[in-house]
């Protein structure tokens, strides 16, 4: 019994074109078929207009979600789809009549994805010429058309297409099924006609190339490696020559911990994944790559080496990461183990009625004076940098990079939270005396 695929159609605001898209699928030569319509919240009458398509063609399903993006769609779609096998088909484009009887043959040979040659059609004309698959091509461009045939279980493998707001994230999606195993084939015929409109999102993502270079490095760190040599780099046609002036130094288990959610992206980029948080910091200036590739220590090996001096008093480390290029650093990362501690000094600034608020202020002013008499000295001692737990039992400090140790340290280093007001300073130095 041939197995069942399912065509899915994403469809946003294209009334106009939708049906000749779902006739074109329904022309296929190939059965058993379902076509699966998801409608992305569209403005225009696109989804009753598809309701009433459906009402005449059994084959075809519609479903409808919020507006929250192609992939969002492509993946509801999927999610939904009964077929073993799954064909993306944008909602103004068309496919040919034999193609998918002849992607289901190949992909029964155990190819991983199965696509076709192509040809423009709209304001611009002619055959969409694609160059021969290679891996390491794959690596720095998208050869792969988004209506290209692959199963269902390896979409599930994969996670799916990234619902992140960045532009070709198909090419995320192939290099992931890449990243299982097998390879791609491309038919000999023109299986997709590829509608180009005025304004099209391929056109459109050509202005957003740097995020999405940085997202295929975030999210495929290890197919870089092994077919670049490293990142993929801004100029891509160069990253594998670049990657040869590469050098990387790693000190602790970091491979793990590279993705998480985001928590702050103000000036360093702060991630926390399994209870872990990793800093990656700001790309230094050309001068100070210099400086912390040649002669002093980066930011992020100084934060390990100093937590590890600091046992008790800071998240336990775990790792750092440094690049450089021609031995200029350019990116470096630390990873320490999340904080148990769930509150920082702003909330006593902002909250006067902070329960124990006075025998918290003198329990940091207690921990600050055994900071120094470990002769630690805290430059950025400030509201953000210093953590406690409710009855704080528990207090540590963050952001190390720039401590100093000194033999004697003097003086109350409470310039810097004088927004907790005179009684609160007051509170800081009567625990700071106890010591």
């Amino acid at each position: 019994m041939k197995p069942l695929v399912s065509v899915i159609v994403p469809l946003y605001n294209a009334s106009a074109y939708v049906t000749e898209a779902l006739d074109s699928v329904l022309a296929s030569t190939y059965r058993p078929l379902e076509v699966v319509v998801v409608d992305d919240g569209s403005k225009d009458d696109s989804l009753s207009v598809v309701q009433t398509y459906a009402k005449m063609h059994p084959e075809v399903r519609v479903l409808h979600q919020e507006n929250a993006g192609v992939s969002v769609a492509r993946n509801h779609a999927i999610h939904k789809a009964k077929g073993e096998y799954i064909l993306p088909v944008d909602a103004d484009d068309k496919i040919g009549q034999t193609y998918i009887e002849h992607a289901v043959a190949a992909m029964q040979e155990g190819v991983r994805v199965v696509g076709c040659r192509a040809e423009f059609f709209g304001v611009r004309q002619g055959e969409w010429k694609l160059p021969p698959f290679s891996h390491a091509l794959l690596a720095r461009k998208n050869m792969i058309p988004i209506s290209s045939l692959f199963r269902k279980v390896d979409w599930l493998q994969t996670g799916g297409f990234c619902e992140e707001e960045i532009y070709r994230e198909d090419w995320c999606f192939w290099i992931g099924l890449m990243e299982l195993g097998g390879t791609y084939v491309r038919l000999d015929e023109i299986g997709l006609y590829y509608r180009v409109l005025p304004v099209s999102r391929r056109s459109k993502a050509k202005s957003q190339k740097r995020i999405i270079v940085d997202a295929v490095n975030r999210l495929h760190p290890a197919y870089m490696e092994k077919y670049l040599g490293g990142p993929l780099h801004y100029h891509r046609s160069w990253s594998r020559f670049l990657n040869w002036f590469r050098s990387v130094k790693q000190v602790g288990d970091f491979d793990r911990w590279t993705e998480g959610e985001v928590i702050d992206a103000r000036r360093n980029i702060l991630r926390v994944t399994q209870g872990v948080v990793v800093k990656q910091f700001r790309t230094p200036s050309l001068w100070r790559g210099i400086w912390y590739g040649w002669f002093g220590k980066s930011k992020a090996r100084r934060s390990y080496e100093y937590a590890l001096r600091m046992e008790g008093l800071t998240p336990a480390p775990i790792a750092y990461r440094e690049i450089r290029i021609c031995g200029v650093l350019r990116e470096s990362w630390y990873a320490c183990k999340q904080s148990e501690c769930k509150h920082t000094f702003i909330e006593l600034i902002e909250n006067p009625d902070f329960p124990n608020r006075e025998q918290i202020l003198r329990a940091i002013g207690r921990f600050t004076a055994e900071l120094h008499r470990r002769g630690i000295w805290h430059p950025d001692y400030s509201q953000g940098n210093i953590l406690f737990n409710d009855d704080a039992s528990h207090i540590e400090v963050i952001d190390l990079n720039r401590i100093r140790w000194r033999r004697h340290v003097h003086g109350y280093p409470f310039k810097r939270l004088e927004r907790i007001g005179p009684s609160g300073l007051q509170c800081l130095k009567e625990g700071y005396e106890q010591i």
